[in-house]
């Protein structure tokens, strides 16, 4: 049969591949070719393993811990006094490694760290390392993502771990008199917002017992890891603050934040986008011991309230009353999607939940249940006790370099009788800032042109009180006076103490004229609120 004529002008091709010796040629190449090729691949192996085995490398992510204990570590190391290519910042928790100038002695808060995209060597213990800081960019929120990559050359793991240890002590030292706020962004993943000093317990201004039962119950929690394991029962605390807003609730929660030194993370329930799988991955992903901040827990799951309205006590119930604006929010959080989230079997375990609100009543019961909000504590409006208490922290002389009670009285009683003496003469360091123009009391007549120069200097208008001014320095006797003649005008549980600390902030260096002028201040607050 003939072959197709397709193939004709291949026949020669063909002829030439079954030939022999071109077949013998083709293997030789192949067999050279491949074994070169080996060769080359296992030096290349073998290089590359002798050199790891010489190394240790460790990675950090920035959405980890050990990534900030790494950053603060590097940041106290005194090599980068001397690196040539160095990212400059001033956050607190860092210490600070710019060495200070000759004339300029307060740089301090200004620290080198290592530059993205960049790869140093440094000295630690003896043993050489690389340290390298890469960023790439990822859809989401901040739309990148760092890490930092060291290698060390050792073959001990050990080094490995001292270093570990000595960045979680810098971590823990730097952190030791602030807190860290974390915020979810887009992805459902925790970024840093901001770092805050911690605030001191007795500045937290409430009825006896209450700041004392929270905290009391924090620690004992936080003690008893070990009773929860035993009983296998989850090791997870809830509480609730609701009352009044401008009561405290927002605060005690940053000092307790601050004396169990643990960060905030606040859960937004209202964040656009947040769904129900988003918040389970967000309450998963919540470290061990922290505290989980749900603000205005009402708010976001019913949308028709608004934070306006007044607070119903617990024991009754409220009214629907039609919105003629309605809310609208783009969460899609419901509160099945809620409760699973916060109980459910990938609720973290460790973490303390504190949820606040401004409508108790308006909460579901389900909610409220303990194993979700296992305490509730009620913060009502300001009694005389934390009125008179609030004065006498507003207006406590310093206590460094304080004068004894005997030379406060007298300088107090002195700056009282002649006031109008020492402010005509420049003023003194004891008496009230007034904020009256020194032209004032110029009695003598001046030069045409000096009055037209007068009557170019317009006055500003402004309403509140300069922040200029200094309180005169009272005894502990007068300060006592003055707070319960300030308590004794103030009803009770009528107005919350943001408004007297408003009202206290217009009248700082005016303790007396605070004290005197708060039943005016107080008919006008009560008239605004009953309008």
């Amino acid at each position: 049969m003939p072959a197709p004529a397709a193939l004709d002008g291949f026949s020669p091709l063909i002829s030439f591949i079954l030939s022999t010796s071109a077949l013998r040629d083709w293997a030789k190449l192949l067999i050279i070719g491949s074994f070169f090729e080996t060769c080359r691949r296992l030096l290349a192996t073998i290089w590359s393993s002798t050199i790891d085995s010489f190394f240790l490398t460790a990675s950090f992510e920035d959405h980890d811990d050990s990534y900030k204990w790494m950053m603060i570590w590097l940041s106290k190391h005194p090599s980068w006094k001397y690196v040539r290519n160095v990212n400059i910042s001033t956050n607190i928790l860092y210490s600070g490694n710019v060495p200070d100038s000759e004339e300029e002695h307060d740089s301090s808060g200004i620290s080198y760290l290592p530059a993205l995209s960049g790869s140093y060597t440094l000295w630690y213990k003896y043993r050489w390392m690389r340290i390298t800081r890469v960023s790439e960019s990822v859809p989401g929120w901040l739309n990148h993502r760092e890490s930092l990559n060291i290698s060390i050359f050792t073959r001990n793991h050990d080094i490995l771990n001292t270093i570990l240890q000595d960045a979680k002590k810098a971590y823990q030292d730097a952190q030791g008199s602030t807190i860290t706020v974390f915020i979810s962004d887009s992805t459902n993943c925790w970024r840093e917002l901001a770092t805050r000093r911690k605030r001191p317990l007795d500045s937290i201004i409430l009825d006896p017992g209450i700041r004392e039962l929270v905290v009391e119950d924090a620690q004992d929690f936080l003690a008893s890891k070990g009773w929860y394991a035993e009983r296998g029962i989850p090791f997870r605390r809830g509480y609730l603050l609701y009352g009044a807003p401008g009561s405290g609730k927002t605060s005690l929660i940053h000092s307790i934040a601050g004396e169990l030194e643990l960060n905030v993370y606040i859960i937004s329930l209202s964040r656009s986008g947040l769904d129900d799988t988003g918040l389970s991955e967000l309450i998963s992903y919540l470290p061990e011991r922290c505290i989980a901040l749900m603000e205005d827990i009402d708010a976001a799951l019913h949308n028709s309230l608004s934070r306006e309205d007044a607070p119903t006590p617990p024991n009754q119930t409220i009214q629907s009353v039609p919105s003629s604006v309605p809310t609208h929010t783009t969460s899609k959080v419901s509160l099945s999607g809620l409760l699973n989230a916060l109980d459910g079997i990938g609720a973290q375990e460790g973490r303390i939940l504190f949820a606040t609100t401004n409508k108790y009543s308006s909460l579901d019961p389900a909610l409220c249940r303990p194993g979700r909000m296992d305490l509730h504590v009620e913060f009502e409006l300001a009694s005389r006790y934390q009125a008179e208490e609030l004065f006498k922290r507003f207006y406590l002389p310093s206590s460094h370099n304080s004068p004894a009670d005997g030379e406060q009285e007298a300088k107090s009683s002195t700056a009282q009788s002649h006031r109008d003496d020492f402010a005509r003469d420049g003023g003194s360091a004891n008496l009230i800032d007034l904020g009256v123009p020194d032209n004032t009391a110029d009695s003598t007549p001046s030069s045409p042109s000096a009055c037209s120069e007068k009557s170019e200097r317009v006055t500003p208008t402004y309403t509140g009180t300069r922040h200029r001014g200094h309180a005169p320095e009272l005894s502990n006797d007068q300060l006592s006076a003055l707070a319960a003649q300030f308590a004794s005008a103030i009803p009770e549980r009528e107005v919350s103490m943001a408004a007297l600390q408003g009202y206290l902030m217009s009248q700082k260096s005016r303790p007396r004229e605070a004290a005197r002028g708060v039943s005016a201040w107080l008919q006008k607050e009560l008239a605004t609120k009953t309008a």
